[in-house]
């Protein structure tokens, strides 16, 4: 696995270890990741951040089992498994940032078993873990613990003692305002936005509470071909449903989505673990109105979402009915809160500018610091 260097155009104060993704600094040149996922951005602007601050910075893949520091590292920051490895390598004083995009491992893996065993009693089906990881030890080897996500997400590794900095998740795409939507078409259409892991997202009940629901719409954009036995155990509702459609693997910078998150009133969400689930805020910039559990790491008030009180079927079913009855004039104001609330907290800026703050208080920089540019 290749090893990413880059060199401070300030006054050198040391170097700096980043061990998380690689793709975005190894891309062709003419092609964008950034559009894809808000961590190929935020890996560019952690990088960014530490050369502004008068650190070099080498950077490694977080499953790179083989590096080996050959030189003297004055901060690490890692996202998985190597600060656990590299530890007994790294001088003392060195600073070690365990860098959190999920809840805690146990919390997760707990979670993911719990629904499958849930679903499993429910359809008398046995699906695929596909979000359980690895155990890893990274907060209890770090110094600090650099998060995105919010107070519950933190919650799940307070048991470490470590200090937490929270920092907010950005987005990879930005859309206009929902203003002048056309409420009464959009009422009672929905989206269900993801990546892998369908049953800890809730995707099953989601389906499961549409297939009920048949005069509510529901989309789903979703790579859903890649959990074969997810979809054989869902055909019905994701194929043979007249009020589900089922999109796959969606562009999220295409107009195409871009028309359908107009014409659509929320996302319904009942995930059972994330860090800060980048799907919600990407439908929140649209000004989509959240239906999430709390596990979803987001900060929702009844200003601009609704925060289930458990993921139950019948919890989720009563929110979207509930909120599709709402008065057009409430669903408009909702909307644009939503859309005004991502923009005001989940943004590259506000991002960088947490990222930042948060590593001026770990290294107790000493008075105050030139503004990082954001690219």
């Amino acid at each position: 696995m290749r090893k990413a260097s880059f060199r401070t155009e300030r006054p050198a104060r040391g170097t700096v270890l980043l061990s998380y993704i690689t793709e975005p600094f190894f891309t062709s040149k003419g092609r964008s990741v950034f559009s894809t996922h808000s961590h190929h951005w935020e890996a560019v602007q952690i990088v960014r951040t530490y050369l502004d601050l008068g650190f070099n910075v080498d950077v490694i893949h977080y499953l790179n089992r083989w590096f080996r520091p050959r030189k003297r590292y004055d901060v690490v920051v890692d996202a998985r498994f190597n600060l656990e490895r590299l530890g007994p390598r790294l001088a003392p004083e060195c600073i070690k940032i365990f860098h959190i995009d999920t809840c805690h491992m146990l919390f997760q893996n707990t979670a993911e078993l719990r629904r499958l065993e849930q679903l499993q009693r429910r359809r008398g089906v046995t699906l695929v873990p596909r979000r359980h990881e690895r155990l890893n030890h990274g907060i209890e080897h770090a110094d600090h613990g650099v998060v995105l996500g919010n107070a519950h997400t933190m919650a799940t590794f307070r048991y470490s003692g470590k200090p937490l900095h929270p920092v907010p998740v950005s987005t990879p795409q930005g859309y206009p305002s929902p203003d002048g939507k056309d409420i009464e078409h959009a009422r009672r259409r929905f989206i269900w936005l993801s990546r892998g892991g369908l049953v800890l997202k809730g995707l099953d009940r989601v389906l499961e509470v549409f297939a009920a629901l048949p005069d509510h719409h529901l989309t789903v954009c979703a790579p859903v071909d890649q959990e074969p036995d997810f979809a054989a155990a869902f055909q019905q509702e994701l194929y043979a449903s007249p009020n589900i459609h089922t999109l796959g693997w969606v562009d999220v910078s295409s107009p195409a989505f871009a028309e359908l998150l107009r014409e659509s009133i929320g996302i319904v969400y009942p995930a059972g673990s994330e860090s800060q689930s980048t799907s919600v805020i990407n439908c929140l910039h649209a000004g989509l109105i959240p239906i999430v559990t709390r596990e979803a790491g987001l900060d929702v008030t009844p200003e601009f979402g609704v925060m289930l009180a458990d993921d139950d079927i019948d919890t989720v079913r009563e929110a979207v009915t509930t909120l599709s009855a709402r008065p057009a004039a409430e669903l408009e104001a909702m909307a644009s809160a939503a859309w005004t609330f991502a923009r005001a907290n989940h943004s590259r800026e506000s991002f960088a500018t947490a990222y930042r703050a948060a590593m001026e208080a770990i290294l107790g920089a000493a008075g105050p610091l030139p503004s990082s540019e954001v690219a």
